[in-house]
């Protein structure tokens, strides 16, 4: 039931971000340009969910934010995901050194205060290392690749965890005993046995990637406007939480959903197994 749900959840968003250039034809607005005459708008056929200090359509910021929040989550946790199984498993396999090694980095990444650490990476100026500055596919980048060289740290432990375990059962050794390669005890019995909590762990990464991205263009380090996210939607209507209580609302409660979905699907996944 809450793997349902929680899929239908983020299913309804995935819909939604999917379906912002529809909404834009089908409303005829553009949700970048501001026109100053519609300031505040209330919720109407012409603007359902009203309008921002700019006289922006909220619906179809909030859309193409979901686009941008969307694929931030998704993609950071999918690279963290990754990076870490992959760490994770040559930990447990090769042990000694590698494994002592690759552990006490993730502690030391652990160890270091994770707020702090991506508010000055985040600072730093794309164009210092190459990259075209104030464009959202650029910011997406940066903040993907910020939130995948932190996140793979757990997955990389939890994955280690259940590998551990998987290689001192007796059909590993049995396979090993029969002459299997160690390519294929990783990859065909280790690997299928731990992607259980790999799920679990990335579900939960995607909703810490969805909220650490927020939390970054609140402070005005992520998704540099005019591009929407959630998160800089808040802080454009943090000085209008009274006056226009909407503008706030909306994209908080996007936020909300996206994570209580991700939480919904991690907590289905974790009962099944």
């Amino acid at each position: 039931m809450r793997l349902a749900l929680g899929l239908a959840v983020l299913g309804a968003l995935a819909a939604a971000a999917l379906a912002a250039p529809l909404a834009q034809h089908w409303l005829g607005h553009d949700p970048f340009a501001p026109d100053l005459f519609r300031r505040f708008a209330p919720p109407s056929a012409e603007h359902p969910l009203g309008t921002d200090d700019l006289g922006r359509d909220l619906l179809l910021r909030l859309l193409h934010g979901a686009r941008v929040s969307l694929t931030v989550g998704v993609a950071a946790a999918l690279a963290a995901t990754l990076l870490g199984t992959a760490a994770g498993l040559f930990a447990a396999w090769r042990g000694g050194l590698a494994d002592a090694v690759l552990m006490r980095i993730a502690d030391g990444l652990l160890a270091l205060p994770a707020l702090p650490l991506l508010v000055v990476l985040a600072a730093v100026d794309p164009a210092r290392i190459g990259l075209p500055r104030g464009e959202a596919a650029t910011d997406i980048l940066r903040i993907v690749v910020i939130l995948a060289l932190f996140g793979w740290v757990g997955v990389a432990r939890l994955a280690r965890a259940a590998a551990l375990s998987v290689l001192a059962r007796d059909y590993v050794r049995a396979a090993r005993a029969l002459g299997a390669g160690e390519a294929r005890v990783v990859l065909r019995h280790v690997l299928p046995n731990i992607l259980g909590p790999v799920t679990v762990a990335t579900a939960l990464a995607v909703a810490g990637a969805i909220l650490a991205e927020s939390t970054l263009s609140f402070l005005g380090l992520g998704i540099q406007p005019p591009a929407p996210s959630w998160g800089n939607m808040l802080a454009n209507a943090q000085e209008m939480v009274f006056s226009a209580p909407l503008a706030a609302a909306w994209p908080g409660l996007a936020i909300l959903l996206a994570v209580a979905g991700c939480t919904l699907v991690a907590d289905g996944v974790r009962g099944r197994g």
